[in-house]
């Protein structure tokens, strides 16, 4: 129980670290869940987005919560060491994380977070870079090979027919779009939600539970209000992701990714480098298949995501290795400036 022994220093740390982690890490990956729902869905109600993405979340949360006894994590965290002590350098990752946010940087969350946590143990840090990178290499791929096939068919008859009939697009692609957002929005709790549930016990009781979805109820809430913030940027830049048929798509071939990784093993992985992948790949293949941007302006872009990307994970490790060995850092360079 979060207050079994009172409310302590520890405590606090651990529940401020939680929250801080809850909202810097969905607004970060908001590009990757719910960032073309939102393009695809500029002029719906606020509250309805509110509700859709809130009854997801809930039910996810719960189903696992139930399936897992107690287990909000779905397994990713089995090869994390527990926290029993939280202290301020347990809050200050989450903050690192929402400065790079304000800039639209894509930060890959888990090594920011759960790099904290597993500091002593290289071998899982290794294994989830590998994974991270193994995802972006497979949905680059997976991208390629699906949009060569399907962008003269597909996409480039909603490419032509968004702009002169977006009011008469069929309602059963917008019920789709929702669908495929919601399988999405799911698959992405399962995978990610370890950066949140690593502050908090690993077998959580029915008060902790509630918690946690009141919590992360409220700042979808804010989300939903505040339509994504300037890391949405990253996806509004990509061609044609405010057509809800084509953003179905997108959303459709990131989640069956994500189900694939989960299914892999239980290795935590950034989720950001698997859907900057599948961006990467779907923009190549559409240039050589339809020519709608110049080659230098689709290879700027992707390069832009992938530099931005790549610094946002240099800084996590840096920032963890500095926050967790100090005085080890210090005395290198004490030595490196001594020796000079």
């Amino acid at each position: 129980m979060l207050l079994e022994n009172g409310f302590t220093l520890n405590t606090f740390f651990m529940i401020t670290g939680f929250l801080l982690a809850m909202f810097s890490c969905v607004s970060n990956d908001i590009i990757q869940t719910l960032g073309t729902f939102l393009s695809a869905n500029k002029k719906t109600n606020s509250l309805y987005i509110w509700a859709f993405t809130s009854i997801v979340l809930i039910l996810t949360i719960g189903i696992g919560w139930v399936v897992n006894d107690g287990d909000m994590s779905f397994g990713r965290l089995d090869r994390i060491p527990v926290a029993h002590t939280f202290t301020i350098i347990h809050v200050l990752p989450p903050i690192i994380l929402l400065v790079l946010t304000r800039y639209g940087i894509p930060v890959a969350t888990a090594f920011l977070i759960l790099s904290l946590f597993s500091v002593n143990d290289i071998h899982v840090i290794g294994l989830m870079l590998t994974k991270s990178f193994l995802g972006y290499a497979v949905a680059f791929i997976c991208a390629l090979v699906i949009y060569n096939i399907i962008a003269r068919p597909i996409e480039r008859y909603f490419y032509y027919t968004q702009k002169k009939h977006s009011k008469n697009i069929s309602k059963w692609w917008m019920v789709a779009k929702w669908c495929s957002t919601a399988f999405l929005w799911s698959q992405w709790i399962m995978q990610d939600a370890a950066n949140l549930f690593v502050y908090l016990p690993r077998k959580a009781s029915l008060g902790e539970l509630i918690f946690v979805l009141v919590s992360c109820t409220i700042f979808l809430g804010y989300i939903a209000y505040n339509r994504g913030g300037e890391i949405q940027n990253i996806v509004k830049m990509k061609t044609n992701v405010q057509d809800p048929r084509s953003a179905t798509i997108i959303d459709l071939i990131y989640a069956s990714l994500l189900l694939y990784f989960i299914q892999l093993n239980n290795i935590p992985m950034s989720t950001t480098w698997v859907f900057l992948g599948l961006l990467a790949g779907r923009e190549i293949a559409l240039y050589h298949r339809l020519r709608f941007e110049s080659p230098k302006k689709m290879y700027k872009h992707i390069l832009k995501d992938l530099a931005k990307v790549t610094f946002g994970m240099i800084v996590s490790l840096l920032a963890v290795l500095i926050l967790t060995k100090f005085h080890v850092v210090k005395d290198f360079f004490l030595m490196y400036f001594i020796n000079m």
